[in-house]
């Protein structure tokens, strides 16, 4: 069932995304040469514990994945994009890395991405990494009342074709709000004019995410890492938006963060 959040509601779902923003603007920040993954884990995991908040991840056992989620945080390297588990991995110089994190604040959830890169940037990492936040800030302007749900897949798909990524429509975008999954797929490729119409009240986690040469995927044998089948590297972007009057309201915006 779909449910259209109150205002009063979006408010409290704007208390936990400004949490979630926190949290990834200091692992942006501790993500360096030498990090373990590992310490940037338990580093949340001592955030989300001071915050009285609770993880979304821990103990989430959805059909794909083997067993529950024991994590607080999907940390994902070079061509792992999705559900990244985090492990004893010390970060490399030029490293792309992903930071996926959804929380629940007195019963209101978030959900937000980002990819940065450790050290010394290539320019095609930073390239994949434009696309997504082009992408996602365009699937954020499509987020309007009166448009379509593959009105917001169109325009991430636009940006893909634009700088010649290929897109894997398997996993997208979300409805979230008392829960981090609801109702709605919002695949990141898709028809202008088609699907349900959007309504102020519609809380939705968008998340355009590339890998540079393929639209395929695999699995680690941890069985939730997901990599890009051919091994380029790749980038995820994610923001909880609400649909109001106008335009979107953005949830987990970071501040200081570009809209481009």
């Amino acid at each position: 069932m779909i449910e259209l959040k109150t205002p009063a509601e979006v408010d409290r779902m704007h208390v936990t995304g400004r949490f979630v923003a926190e949290i990834l603007t200091e692992v942006g920040e501790l993500a360096d040469v030498g990090v373990n993954l590992m310490d940037l884990e338990h580093h949340v995991r001592g955030m989300i514990k001071r915050r009285g908040a609770e993880s979304c991840y821990w103990d989430y056992a959805p059909s794909f994945g083997k067993g529950p989620f024991r994590n607080v945080i999907c940390l994902s390297v070079n061509d792992a994009v999705l559900h990244g588990l985090p492990h004893d991995y010390v970060l490399r110089d030029g490293d792309v890395l992903t930071a996926d994190i959804a929380v629940s604040v007195d019963g209101w959830a978030a959900d937000s991405a980002r990819t940065v890169i450790v050290g010394t940037p290539a320019e095609e990492d930073l390239r994949i990494v434009r696309a997504t936040e082009e992408a996602l800030e365009a699937a954020i302007d499509a987020a309007r009342p009166g448009n379509r749900l593959g009105d917001i897949s169109a325009a991430i798909g636009a940006v893909a074709r634009e700088y010649g990524y290929p897109v894997n429509t398997e996993f997208g975008g979300h409805g979230i709000g008392r829960t981090m999954h609801e109702d709605l797929h919002v695949p990141n490729k898709g028809t202008p004019g088609r699907g349900m119409t959007l309504k102020p009240g519609l809380t939705l986690a968008l998340e355009p995410w590339f890998a540079r040469t393929t639209d395929r995927i695999v699995y680690d044998p941890d069985g939730w890492t997901i990599r890009s089948a051919d091994g380029s590297r790749t980038a995820h972007t994610e923001h909880t938006v609400a649909v109001t009057e106008g335009a979107a309201r953005v949830l987990t915006r970071r501040d200081g963060e570009s809209n481009t």
